[in-house]
């Protein structure tokens, strides 16, 4: 019996390596963690080159600042002019266009400040201040966080006051949040539809050109951190903008409405 047993026990040890697998890190928002896209995504290119995608989701900043500092391959993230500062900085190469979608600004159906229809974001801002409506910010340096500073300065606004919350959360929380305290905030449209069952929030503007929100993925730069795993990230760059990877992207339904589109 005991010999079975350590004939059994040698054989899966020799057995272990043929399910080794490659690791891939993937920083990116948590937008597309939360929207539910990476669950779908990133399944098929496991499989299709045996690794596993360890993803770290946070704001775009922390997200671009952990390639900067090499802990991870590559970074699917949504603020142009931090990606283009990390490209023109030698922290990242290959920068590519991957999706967009659009941001929302979200309210309380009672609608206190009454922007309910509009579609200048600015404007809306601009009545919330002065309404001292809730106003929940992500305050997290992320590219969500960076929209709405510009959406603020182009109201000619400094937000601050008990009105205002910085929450330095994610987007799913952030929504939550604002939900419980009745509040408005700025969502990705993405996030919204995935979390529009758990708050009480509707959108109340929309449709503004300064809403638009395009997303890009960049390799850390092999130039800088030797260990990034260079084939297998342009792999995972090449799969995202590849036809299958724009038809995964493109099919992404919630709520029976479709998610991101394909650049």
């Amino acid at each position: 019996m005991f010999k079975r047993l350590m004939i059994a026990l040698c054989a899966l040890l020799i057995a272990v390596p043929a399910f080794a697998t490659e690791h891939l890190r993937l920083a990116t928002t948590t937008s597309t963690e939360n929207s539910g896209l990476l669950a779908e995504l990133l399944p098929p290119f496991e499989m299709a080159n045996a690794c596993k995608v360890d993803v770290i989701a946070v704001g775009t900043g922390k997200a671009i600042k952990l390639g900067e500092t090499g802990d991870v391959d590559v970074v699917l993230v949504h603020a142009r002019s931090k990606e283009d500062k990390c490209v023109d900085g030698g922290f990242g190469v290959g920068r590519r266009d991957v999706m967009y979608n659009d941001f929302v600004l979200l309210g309380p159906v009672s609608d206190p400040a009454g922007i309910k229809g509009g579609v200048d974001a600015a404007e809306a801002m601009g009545k919330i201040a002065a309404a001292k409506a809730t106003f929940v910010s992500r305050g997290d340096d992320s590219g969500t966080h960076s929209r709405e500073k510009q959406l603020w300065k182009a109201g000619n606004v400094t937000p601050a006051g008990d009105w205002y919350l910085e929450a330095g959360r994610g987007m799913g929380e952030v929504i939550v949040m604002a939900g419980e305290r009745q509040g408005y905030t700025l969502s990705d449209r993405a996030t919204y539809l995935a979390f529009k069952e758990k708050t009480p929030l509707r959108i109340v503007v929309e449709g503004d050109k300064r809403m638009f929100n395009p997303y890009g993925v960049i390799m850390v730069n092999p130039a800088k951190h030797p260990h990034v795993k260079v084939e297998l990230a342009q792999k995972f760059i090449d799969f995202l903008t590849s036809t299958e990877g724009k038809k995964l992207i493109s099919g992404y339904h919630r709520s029976g409405e479709q998610l991101f589109y394909v650049q």
